[in-house]
Formats: C-alpha cells, sequence, structure tokens
C-alpha cells in the first residue's frame, strides 16, 4: 500500500506496520505531501485493530529525515508558517499514536527529522546515523518540538549545545546522552527494528496502551499524580480478557494469545 502519492510507503507484517517515508533524493525532507500522508496515515493504523506496532524510516541509505524541505520557507509570512505547523500536525500525531511507535534511523536526522523522532517511543539508530537541531543557522529555532523534547531527553546543557551550536552529533553520542535507545549495524538496522516491534506486538494490546497512557503522562505529571493515574490503569487493566488470559498462561506454563479485550 502506498500513500500521499508515493511519498509514504506502508508495508505489513503481521501486527506490524512499516512507514517509509520515499523522497531519497531530497533526503526524505518533510514537505507538504509527507506531513499530510504521515498524518493521515498514523490516524487510519492507529484505529485499525489489526495493527499493534508501527515503525518509521527513511527510504536510501544517506537520511531518515533530514529535516524540513527549506524550499518551502522562502517566501512565507510568519503567520503563514505558523498556519502550517497547524494545519499539519505531523509532530502532535506521533505524539499522540496511541500504539508503539518505533523509529529506525537509517542516516541524517536533523531538525525536523529529529523532532519527529523524539516524538516516537523507541529510537533504534543505524550507526551511520547523525542527529542535530541546526535552525540557528537558518537564523530561526526548532517548531517542531525541539525545545521541548530535546532537554528532557539529552538533559538542559546538552540540549542547549546542540541548539545552540546546530552542529551533528554522531551515533555514538547520541546513545551516550540519551537521545536514541539502541545503536546497531546499518545493515542489521530494519531487521533489529523490525524483531523488536514483533516481540512488542504479541503483547497485550490493553496492557501496551495503558503503558503508553501512563509513560506519556509522567511528563507532564507531578509523581503523586502520576502514581494515582498508574493505580487507576492498572485496576482497569484488571478488568480485561487479556488479563485473565495472561494470568491463566502463566500458570499453565504456555504462550498467552491476546486479544486486545
Amino acid at each position: 500500500m502506498t500513500t500521499g502519492e508515493e511519498v509514504l510507503s506502508v508495508a505489513r507484517d503481521g501486527r506490524v506496520a512499516m512507514l517509509i517515508v520515499n523522497r531519497p533524493s531530497r533526503l526524505n525532507a518533510l514537505n507538504r505531501d509527507v506531513c499530510e500522508a504521515l498524518v493521515r496515515t498514523l490516524g487510519e493504523l492507529d484505529r485499525d485493530p489489526e495493527v499493534q506496532v508501527v515503525v518509521l524510516t527513511g527510504a536510501g541509505d544517506k537520511a531518515f529525515i533530514a529535516g524540513a524541505d527549506i524550499t518551502e520557507f522562502e517566501g512565507r509570512t510568519p503567520i503563514e508558517q505558523v498556519r502550517a505547523l497547524d494545519l499539519l500536525p505531523v509532530y502532535s500525531a506521533a505524539e499522540v499514536f496511541s500504539k508503539p511507535f518505533i523509529v529506525a534511523i537509517n542516516g541524517l536526522c536533523l531538525g525536523g527529522g529529529c523532532e519527529l523522532a523524539m516524538a516516537a517511543d523507541i529510537r533504534i539508530a543505524s550507526d551511520r546515523a547523525r542527529f542535530g537541531q541546526p535552525e540557528i543557522n537558518l537564523g530561526i529555532i526548532p517548531g517542531g518540538g525541539g525545545t521541548q523534547r530535546l532537554p528532557r531527553l539529552v538533559g538542559l546543557g546538552q540540549a542547549y549545545k546542540m541548539l545552540y551550536t546546530g552542529a551533528m552529533i554522531d551515533a555514538a553520542e547520541a546513545l551516550r546522552t540519551g537521545l536514541v535507545d539502541e545503536v546497531v549495524a546499518a545493515d542489521a538496522l530494519l531487521d533489529r527494528a523490525q524483531s523488536l516491534a514483533a516481540t512488542i506486538a504479541a503483547k497485550s494490546p490493553v496492557a501496551l496502551r495503558l503503558i503508553k497512557e501512563a509513560v506519556k503522562a509522567s511528563a507532564r505529571m507531578p509523581l503523586d499524580q502520576g502514581l494515582r493515574l498508574e493505580s487507576a490503569l492498572f485496576g482497569l487493566a484488571f478488568s480485561t480478557e487479556d488479563k485473565v488470559e495472561g494470568v491463566a498462561a502463566f500458570l499453565a506454563k504456555r504462550e498467552a494469545t491476546f486479544v486486545g479485550r
């Protein structure tokens, strides 16, 4: 299946959907068509009960997403640019996606591409990947969450350094600072992402959603409120068929077969 006139392809393998941004000649830069396709497709996959995990990567071996398509910036007024972000909420679409969301970063991951990766749940990088927020070099600042999500992942000092200088870091540095969660050889990247996705997809869909809801809330709630939410969601999990199946399978020493109810 393809969407957005080939700018985004979708391949399914069991309960895992692989999304590939397909603009390799432009280093998979985010233009209007890509953003529209991503927002629409993430919404469709979120509603699809047959899909439990999504993996996002970029076409080719040079770039995951090398930022926004700068050609669309020229001539835009401030109001037009803010309106473009509001009309194409790709970062919000990634943030609110209720299922596990993995990015497989196969090359340059810059600007808007880095911001999109940070909005996902798990970031796996090729050892050839490079990361940065180079907006300062254009005389602007990040507009897709870079000033907010980056310090939450890497700490204030590292975030300031990346944002102030616009310099790129390699995959090893990204792993050391916490920007990515795992680094693998370039030729093993997609296999590793698909393997992890398949492992997660075999778990209870209900429990996965509840975990994601609780973890996302931890970034915006004080600890006492977060613990109350976790307790409520824990109780909700006990009302599901998946809980009954999971406990029965454990006691019978067999693999659980979850149904998502």
